[in-house]
């Protein structure tokens, strides 16, 4: 392949990698099961690249490509990876300086947030990345009034997870 297209893929995936890695830790929840995540939607975006005309921004697209990876493969699977949670990793800190309050909140969301079904993941996803709902309704293949209707209910259901 020319090596002018690999290059502005290299430079690109590297820097939105950070949407990667936010979708890998929406859908999974150890280390090995993150790596593994991101590697295949690198692969993922690598053969889809060709095909990429440009029609919305790369980040857009990257989103489209690394959710609709996540979802698939843990679909197709039908599997709950059994993994190890974040709250076996204990942090040598004193606990004097450390307010590990945000740390709980976060935790008590992802716990949240691991109950909803993929589609869900990937609304409330996009909606904490600050995406408008065109490009939310544009990365989903959804109608801008659907994801406004899912989103309601989905922060009902969130209320309700929440705050039995």
């Amino acid at each position: 392949m020319n090596k002018e297209p690999e290059h502005s893929f290299v430079e690109l995936l590297e820097k939105h990698q950070n949407i990667i890695h936010k979708v890998c830790r929406l859908y999974t929840n150890n280390y090995d099961a993150h790596n593994d995540l991101f590697q295949e939607i690198t692969i993922q975006l690598w053969k889809a690249y060709p095909k990429f005309r440009g029609d919305s921004k790369f980040s857009t697209w990257m989103y489209r490509v690394g959710l609709n990876t996540a979802i698939t493969l843990y679909r197709k699977s039908k599997r709950t990876i059994a993994t190890q949670g974040f709250d076996g990793v204990e942090f040598k800190m004193k606990a004097e300086t450390y307010d590990d309050t945000e740390e709980q909140q976060l935790k008590t969301m992802y716990n949240a947030l691991h109950q909803l079904n993929d589609i869900d993941k990937a609304l409330v996803f996009l909606y904490l990345e600050d995406k408008d709902y065109s490009e939310i309704s544009e990365t989903m293949g959804i109608s801008e009034v659907n994801a406004r209707v899912k989103m309601n209910r989905i922060k009902t259901k969130l209320k309700t997870i929440l705050n039995p």
